[in-house]
């Protein structure tokens, strides 16, 4: 049985309605630590796609620009918000086809040239993908007052709009 297949399975899907949800609140133009927004979410997208698998083995997209994936260097390439979205679902894809291959023993083997097991690039991907989200949508709250929706689990996913209430300051009386 691959139990823990199924629960990477389960758990990855939130990670990418809620990093989806950031692309559609988010200012793509407002500066974070001087880039532009969308260059924090290409960054995110990119290390999802090429860091869940084998970094070592790893073919850019066609739209990819040589260091475009790091929003310190310059770039000539602008990606819009679909294309960003379209790059998003691609990666889902390519994630969930990826893991309908795996079996929990593959979970501790490390990839061809790679110094991480499986598990260990799953458990990077989850926080890299998860602190890029939260800072983008750190960004949206500021500027908004609104905080986009989070999912914690997909089968408590209930699509009521991109925002929950109004954003709190301080802490939540009871």
């Amino acid at each position: 049985m691959n139990e823990l297949v199924m629960i990477i399975r389960d758990t990855v899907k939130p990670n990418f309605l809620n990093i989806r949800t950031s692309l559609q609140t988010y200012d793509r133009n407002a500066l974070c630590c001087g880039a532009p927004c969308w260059r924090w979410a290409y960054h995110a997208l990119h290390s999802a796609d090429k860091w869940f698998f084998n970094p070592n083995v790893y073919e850019e997209p066609s739209f990819h620009q040589e260091g475009m994936d790091n929003p310190d260097n310059p770039t000539s390439v602008v990606l819009t918000d679909e294309q960003l979205l379209a790059y998003l679902d691609q990666i889902e894809a390519k994630t969930m086809a990826y893991l309908d291959t795996l079996t929990d023993e593959m979970l501790y083997e490390k990839p061809e040239n790679c110094r991480f097991t499986r598990m260990e690039l799953v458990l990077r991907q989850y926080r890299h993908l998860s602190f890029h989200t939260g800072m983008l949508n750190g960004q949206t709250a500021l500027a908004t007052g609104k905080f986009p929706m989070w999912v914690s689990e997909t089968a408590g996913y209930v699509d009521d709009g991109i925002f929950f209430g109004r954003y709190r300051k301080g802490p939540v009386k009871p």
